[in-house]
């Protein structure tokens, strides 16, 4: 059986020293830097760094600029590298994270430019549909704030939860939920554990990047998949307000939001797992 406290507290763990990196290296974001037609970006790797080394290889040199792409694996560490500039901006968030983070480390990061939307998925290796989930399930969702109230969204969207009413989605909690008819239990993990804990949870709602890694897809392998039609979580360009007008990453963000980049989304991800911002 599903050893809980253990993976929580390796969840728990991973979280705190991430939490504790951010606000050591957060003292305040640089001042504006020098691109000098080179903008380096921290990304994770899918399909962020995809999106990205796809304008390096085919766009970037048109537009006089180099796309550098240094790839993270967790939803801290490239805020941090932005805000202390060992890197220009990023590409992996959403806009409600992004003020979550502000918030919680006294940083000033703005959004430059909205590029795609990947769609959140409940995915289960135990059950087929969401009616098929059982009473007392045991449910993991993102453990950072405002993805963890996309999940509960998700959840009442799908008829296994109930919110409160006038709550808003981004920041839902546990004490949020008005009715729980199944008696679900909620499993907060940090979000890249959340693919890795499908063998020990009835289900769990996966990022799209996350999902995508484990080759899992919000339209053909999801129990419940957020629609990308009027969705608010798309995916950002993020830099410092001191850097927000630089001229390269504002070219960078018109390459981003390119008819060419467009195509190349609907292209690679033709299931719908990521589609275009607008």
């Amino acid at each position: 059986m599903f050893n809980r406290r253990a993976l929580i507290g390796t969840s728990v763990a991973a979280a705190a020293a991430l939490t504790l990196a951010a606000c050591g290296n957060d003292s305040g974001d640089s001042e504006a830097t020098e691109t000098n037609g080179t903008v380096v970006v921290a990304a994770t790797p899918v399909p962020h760094a995809d999106i990205l080394n796809f304008i390096a290889e085919n766009l970037a040199d048109d537009a006089g600029l180099t796309v550098e792409v240094e790839e993270f694996t967790d939803y801290v560490q490239p805020n941090v590298a932005t805000s202390d500039g060992s890197v220009d901006a990023n590409f992996f968030q959403t806009e409600p994270y992004l003020d979550e983070y502000n918030t919680a480390n006294g940083t000033d990061l703005v959004t430059v430019a909205a590029v795609h939307i990947e769609p959140l998925g409940l995915y289960s290796s135990s059950v087929a549909s969401v009616e098929e989930i059982p009473d007392g399930a045991q449910i993991a969702i993102p453990g950072d704030g405002s993805n963890g109230g996309r999940a509960l969204a998700l959840l009442a969207d799908a008829g296994l939860i109930t919110l409160a009413d006038g709550v808003d989605s981004t920041l839902a909690t546990e004490d949020d939920i008005a009715d729980n008819p199944k008696n679900l239990e909620f499993v907060p993990l940090e979000a890249a554990q959340l693919a890795l804990s499908l063998e020990d949870v009835d289900a769990a709602v996966i990022n799209g990047n996350y999902a995508l890694e484990a080759d899992l897809s919000p339209a053909e392998d999801a129990l419940y998949s957020e629609s990308p039609d009027g969705n608010p979580y798309a995916n950002y360009l993020v830099t410092t307000a001191a850097n927000a007008d630089n001229e390269d990453i504002q070219k960078l963000a018109e390459l981003l939001q390119s008819d060419e980049v467009k195509q190349f989304i609907l292209d690679t991800w033709a299931d719908g797992s990521v589609v275009p911002a607008s």
